[in-house]
């Protein structure tokens, strides 16, 4: 037995936090539920458990539906009921926003799709012996699974054909990209020959990361009525159906008829594209040549005369005129200070700050509300069952 423990908030990386002398996160339980959970780890200023048994449960507590949960690192939160994944995650935001950024506010309604099978995109690990998987958590040891409940059953059956066709030693990653077609990615050491196999299973593209290159095609996105294509090396949103409804959720929320529009960190386009059929003229900085080769392949398929790629970093980027309406979002780590001061030289109208990590949106936001006014911000849960949080945020120059 260990100690008994009430849950009391929920904490970003599917914790939940109690108290006794000190802070606890607790893994595997649910605010309101009283656990009996394994201190496993002791810090100067929190201590961190695992539950071994509820001893009062929650009633959004439900029975996972993967076999491997909780052996598998791709899931945190799949023992809670979806709307309160959703709620919870609100309420991380929220704490963020106030204890990080010193911003009260209230969020908009959370935008949130399937909960299941959601996923376009998959990177399965090899192990040395040839296993397919996932790594286990806080580990390289790779879990072997028949399915995973959020990837598209289609890439379940890629992942079920390469298990019985294709030899994968010499291989450490396998990425699939499923548009109108799978795309494959390997990572690893193979020579040539090898990929007749992986051809004769259908797949139009194989690129190979390391000693050889060779990539053929890419796969196609509805984008809200737009033509989006990638190639194997370029990023996109793995939770599509619900990046088209943020890409509209942008698109009506900016201020960008008949404005300049500036979209760093733009990928492939995923927002200039559609921004561009109300601004005057859309200019997209991304750093990525894959990215900015699918970019401009973009702009010609859908015809659209107003938008142009610049290949740069954000910081790199020389900003020689006032935008009406910046695009920012960045990776993890959010802004550089860089980036962060070049947007407070030439400030524009209006910022759509799109977020992968509610501490640094919450500290960029700080930094910029004493020019900015914050207009909405609402969570985006591209990745259910994970303790990933996204947001979109509006500012608007006071």
């Amino acid at each position: 037995m260990g100690q008994i423990l009430k849950a009391l908030s929920p904490a970003y990386g599917g914790f939940t936090i109690a108290r006794d002398e000190r802070v606890i996160f607790i893994k595997g339980a649910i605010p309101g539920e009283v656990v009996d959970a394994e201190i496993i780890e002791k810090k100067r200023d929190y201590s961190v458990a695992n539950v071994i048994s509820v001893v009062e449960p929650s009633e959004d507590r439900v029975e996972p539906p993967c076999p491997v949960f909780g052996v598998c690192g791709g899931c945190q939160l799949q023992y809670v009921s979806y709307g309160r994944q959703v709620s919870m995650k609100d309420e991380i935001l929220i704490d963020s926003l106030a204890r990080i950024g010193g911003i009260e506010t209230t969020l908009g309604t959370p935008l949130s799709g399937e909960q299941w099978h959601y996923r376009h995109r998959a990177q399965f690990k090899v192990s040395r012996t040839g296993d397919i998987g996932f790594f286990r958590e806080s580990s390289r040891d790779v879990v072997t699974f028949e399915q995973c409940p959020l990837l598209r059953k289609e890439i379940n059956g890629c992942l079920r054909l390469i298990k019985e066709k294709v030899d994968v030693s010499g291989l450490s990653d396998i990425h699939v990209a499923l548009g109108d077609r799978p795309l494959i990615l390997v990572k690893g050491k193979q020579p040539a020959y090898e990929m007749g196999p992986w051809l004769s299973l259908g797949f139009p593209a194989v690129a190979y990361n390391e000693n050889i290159v060779s990539v053929a095609g890419h796969t196609t996105f509805d984008l809200n009525g737009l033509q989006y294509m990638v190639s194997p090396w370029t990023f996109f949103q793995a939770h599509w159906e619900l990046n088209t409804r943020v890409v509209e959720h942008v698109v009506n929320l900016i201020p960008s008829e008949g404005r300049t529009v500036l979209d760093l960190y733009a990928g492939a386009g995923n927002f200039s594209l559609p921004v561009a059929a109300r601004a005057a003229e859309v200019t997209a900085v991304e750093e990525h040549p894959a990215a900015v080769e699918d970019g401009i392949r973009n702009i010609k398929a859908n015809a659209i005369k107003n938008c142009k790629f610049v290949k740069s970093s954000a910081e790199k980027f020389r900003m020689q005129k006032k935008y009406d309406v910046i695009i920012l979002d960045p990776p993890r780590p959010g802004l550089t200070s860089e980036v962060m001061k070049k947007v407070l030289q030439t400030p524009p109208d209006s910022i759509m700050y799109i977020s992968c990590n509610p501490a640094t949106l919450s500290r960029d936001l700080k930094k910029l509300k004493d020019k900015y006014e914050l207009k909405s911000v609402s969570q985006i849960d591209f990745f259910p069952n994970t303790y990933h949080i996204e947001a979109v945020a509006l500012l608007q120059l006071r």
